[in-house]
């Protein structure tokens, strides 16, 4: 009796791995904060506390100053996105550029070589600002997708992880957020997609816990094997 030949199996779709910017590639949060301080008070404004200002660090501008105005209908949020836009500006040109955390670089670009791996991004950032870091780190074109403030919702809305995984084809089954705040995990999980929390950003642990995250690193090295434990069918990653 002789056996028909049999087709190897399909290699499953590669695993996308969006990644935040601010508070998980770079730290950003001596700009951040000096901008908030220069529009504030700019407005005669009291400037909220270090800690309320990086809370809402991976916001959407509009919405950041809506939740530190705390509802109140007369805080002047278009004259405030204006004025941190306007004062951040002044600083990226003065300032060097935001640095990457330990190990970002390195990992990324052993991920980014991977046939069995996409890597995006999913910011808050203007797409400028996004430019920027990608050039001052010599890392244009390591980004298959690119999801900004200017495409979409501000986080948690999942448009952002939707709108990735529709441009590269790949289900939330095979793609892992990678983000520091409750925004990046809340977003994931309601986009479908997979989940991991770094904690040398912007919130607490315990908060992106809560928020329904499905790993938690603390140490950039360690985002590979994440990524391919959560992931079915996920290759063991060595990088």
């Amino acid at each position: 009796m002789s056996l028909a030949p049999t087709s190897p199996a399909a290699a499953p779709d590669p695993v996308l791995a969006l990644f935040d910017c601010d508070g998980t590639l770079v730290d950003s949060q001596h700009m951040i904060v000096a901008a908030m301080v220069d529009a504030y008070a700019g407005r005669g404004l009291v400037v909220p506390d270090r800690a309320r200002v990086l809370s809402i660090v991976g916001l959407s501008l509009r919405e950041a100053f809506t939740v530190l105005g705390a509802g109140d209908p007369a805080f002047p949020v278009e004259e405030m996105v204006e004025a941190y836009r306007s004062a951040f500006m002044v600083l990226r040109d003065r300032e060097p550029p935001e640095p990457m955390f330990p190990f970002s670089r390195d990992t990324l670009d052993g991920l980014r070589r991977r046939d069995d791996m996409l890597l995006g991004m999913v910011t808050g950032k203007a797409k400028r600002g996004v430019v920027r870091v990608l050039a001052a780190n010599a890392m244009d074109g390591w980004f298959a997708t690119v999801q900004t403030a200017d495409d979409a919702p501000s986080k948690p809305h999942p448009a952002m992880v939707l709108q990735a995984m529709e441009e590269m084809g790949i289900s939330g089954a095979r793609t892992v957020v990678i983000g520091d705040t409750t925004y990046d995990i809340e977003m994931a999980k309601a986009a479908g997609a997979h989940a991991i929390g770094v904690s040398w950003g912007y919130h607490p642990v315990g908060s992106l816990v809560t928020a329904g995250a499905d790993r938690i690193v603390d140490d950039f090295r360690d985002i590979p094997a994440a990524i391919a434990a959560l992931v079915p069918g996920g290759a063991p990653v060595t990088v």
